[in-house]
């Protein structure tokens, strides 16, 4: 610091005005999102769209500003584990003692400065300005001073500053570099097993933006109508399955108005067809989806119902989920069901079913691209608080299906005690049970394992993480 002493400040011209802070619509929205995910436990896949369309009815976006806003708020989301660790690094307190909203202000700051091709400068000086509007004068000179030793170096070279070396500590290195909770890089990893290559593939890929991909519900669309649409392509495995280039809106699709396709990740489409075209000894008329909320699987299962003459009942706990699953399901061609009702506590007989689904609740940790603030929320004692409603849940599909019928075990979550560990303790209180190979089922989807259950990953499927065992009752 210099020891010459400060200067004192040039007083302001008679009659000049005051220059009021500017306020930028981009960056006022994702700092209003930002705010929403931290105050309110919000999701940002679900407070963003409506703060978006507000924007655009009021005149205040148009397209280019609707991705930038976007990008700013799941990058700044993505990425805030790296991002705490530099501000931490140029802040003289813990970051706890930081006010939230100013560490959101000083996150997409950094997200701008070191996330993207933004210049510098206007990085510095939109996230001054913006500081100026939501915190005032004197908090954005505090963030004016963090942003200006942030932008001394690149991402790389902070990297090397505040991630520990990869020998010393290869999980806490991979939990900075990536961005993850370090309980969540180690049962990822656990989960994948394998080198380091495998494990930052998939934190990577977890950090990326997932594309779009629509399902064509079977009798009421196809993938060929949806191909039409601009930027589509096709899926990568699944029959149903269309993937919309970046912009793509589902919305402006026409037969996602009619509700004759939907939005459903293709790791979703397959577990839902692994369960439709496994064998079966016997008929194949009722099928039941016991945790069918908000109702994705549900409505191609009773599409595919539907072609076979099969009844779907679709049970959801919560009201307002079965009335979502309802929706999802409206205008459906073949018989279905939709009711509110506890799986735990089932109100069909057992024994009722040829082809039961359980997509249990879970921690999520299979879809960190598409809600990428959940890896923050989450903590490892939440396993314990699912661990007994997830066997439970299992035990009721088992109950609920018929000799020779086949239940699917899925979750959207890699973590072993979620996955196989639930399957492996109930099987062994089953003896009337065994597990069915569901590779097979899975036609041209590579690098599923040793089976029989099958475990689909972002970096090798370009899919949520979904898990999925099939069980036969043979007795």
């Amino acid at each position: 610091m210099s020891d010459q002493p400060r200067q004192p400040r040039s007083p302001r011209k008679p009659g000049k005005p005051y220059r009021r802070p500017q306020k930028d619509p981009v960056r006022m929205l994702a700092f209003e999102a930002l705010r929403a995910v931290d105050e309110r436990d919000a999701y940002a896949n679900l407070v963003l769209p409506p703060l978006l369309r507000k924007a655009r009815e009021k005149g205040d976006f148009d397209t280019r500003d609707a991705a930038l806003a976007t990008e700013l708020v799941y990058g700044t989301l993505r990425r805030q584990g790296t991002y705490d660790a530099i501000i931490a690094a140029c802040v003289d307190r813990p970051l706890r003692e930081v006010d939230p909203p100013v560490l959101d202000v000083l996150s997409l700051g950094a997200h701008q400065l070191l996330g993207t091709r933004i210049p510098t400068h206007a990085a510095v000086s939109a996230s001054v300005e913006l500081a100026r509007v939501v915190l005032g004068d004197g908090r954005a000179k505090f963030v004016n001073a963090v942003l200006r030793k942030i932008a001394q170096d690149d991402l790389d070279a902070w990297l090397e500053k505040v991630a520990p070396p990869y020998d010393e500590d290869p999980e806490d290195h991979l939990a900075v570099v990536h961005s993850h909770p370090r309980w969540v890089v180690s049962a990822l990893w656990d989960s994948l097993g394998g080198g380091r290559a495998g494990i930052e593939d998939l934190l990577a890929a977890d950090n990326e933006r997932p594309e779009v991909t629509l399902v064509a519900r079977p009798g009421r669309a196809t993938a060929e109508e949806l191909l039409r649409e601009d930027a589509a392509v096709p899926g990568r495995w699944s029959p149903y399955a269309v993937r919309l280039a970046e912009g793509g809106e589902p919305g402006a699709v026409e037969a996602v108005r009619e509700n004759r396709a939907g939005v459903q990740d293709e790791g979703s489409q397959l577990v839902a067809l692994a369960l439709a075209n496994a064998p079966l000894d016997g008929p194949d008329e009722k099928w039941l989806d016991g945790c069918a909320g908000p109702g994705g699987k549900a409505a191609l299962l009773a599409a595919l119902a539907a072609e076979r003459g099969a009844l779907l009942l679709a049970s959801e706990k919560q009201p307002h989920r079965a009335g979502l699953v309802a929706k999802a399901l409206d205008g459906n061609p073949g018989p279905y069901q939709v009711i509110a009702a506890d799986g735990t506590r089932p109100p069909w007989r057992p024994g009722s079913f040829d082809r039961v689904l359980m997509d249990v609740p879970c921690t999520g940790l299979g879809a960190l691209r598409r809600r990428p603030e959940a890896r923050w929320r989450r903590r490892p004692d939440d396993l314990d608080g699912f661990a007994p409603l997830q066997r439970s849940l299992l035990h009721t599909a088992l109950d609920s299906v018929r000799v020779g019928g086949v239940v699917g075990y899925a979750t959207c979550s890699p973590h072993l005690a979620e996955t196989r560990a639930v399957v492996d303790d109930v099987l062994k209180q089953r003896p009337e049970a065994e597990l069915v190979d569901a590779r097979p089922l899975l036609a041209g989807v590579p690098e599923l394992g040793e089976g029989p259950d099958v475990q689909l990953w972002p970096h090798l499927h370009g899919t949520d993480a979904m898990y999925l065992a099939l069980i036969r009752r043979t007795g």
